[in-house]
């Protein structure tokens, strides 16, 4: 199988079908990271790969793919949020609880999955982005750092606040002590049972 960097490197030479590949390969995780912030995840998935194939032209390798990749993302995600909510919104302090306080539609099987997902809504933005970064893709703080065009100072920063106030929001919606407790000490299992279950929408060149 081929990387990332092989990949890119046939689709900028004009193999169209590497392009595909390397959009097979990310479709999934794109959606994971738009299913727990908006409704809007379809659009903005669709968003982001477009954009993705404009930008390779300009993409001179720093970073990993996934990297760049992800910071289209995010790109999108800010806008989305500015152009609902004005351009003067905090995406520090403001949570996605906060800006739709509707439930998550997302389908998962599990009272700890359940609680995470809505302890993750519950805290700032950037907080989460760069939590569900590290616990759904296992990205590093250097790649988190070049997908949000932070410092990795920055990305630890918040990495340490986000899990504080993760488990004060963990602890406050918790039924029991004790669920509060398995939700917070499971954190990468739940992870990975993410990962397995949660009904992302499905990729539209597969209907």
């Amino acid at each position: 199988m081929r990387s990332d960097e092989q990949l890119l490197t046939a689709w900028r030479a004009g193999e169209r079908r590497a392009g595909e590949q390397l959009f097979e390969r990310y479709y999934e995780p794109v959606a994971r990271f738009f299913f727990n912030k908006t409704e809007a995840g379809p659009e903005l998935i669709q968003q982001t790969f477009l954009a993705c194939v404009e930008a390779v032209p300009r993409f001179r390798g720093e970073g990993s793919f996934r990297s760049f990749l992800f910071a289209i993302a995010y790109r999108q995600l800010c806008r989305h949020y500015r152009d609902r909510k004005g351009d003067r919104i905090d995406l520090e302090e403001v949570s996605v609880a906060a800006m739709d306080p509707s439930p998550s539609q997302v389908l998962v099987e599990g009272e700890e999955l359940k609680l995470l997902l809505a302890g993750l809504r519950r805290i700032p933005v950037d907080c989460q982005v760069v939590l569900e970064l590290l616990y759904w893709e296992q990205l590093t703080t250097v790649e988190m750092a070049a997908a949000l065009e932070i410092p990795e100072g920055t990305v630890k920063s918040r990495l340490r606040r986000g899990r504080a106030l993760l488990r004060e929001a963990i602890e406050t919606l918790a039924r029991t002590p004790d669920l509060a407790t398995s939700t917070l000490m499971g954190i990468d299992t739940w992870a990975g049972a993410l990962r397995a279950q949660a009904g992302l929408p499905a990729d539209p060149r597969e209907e």
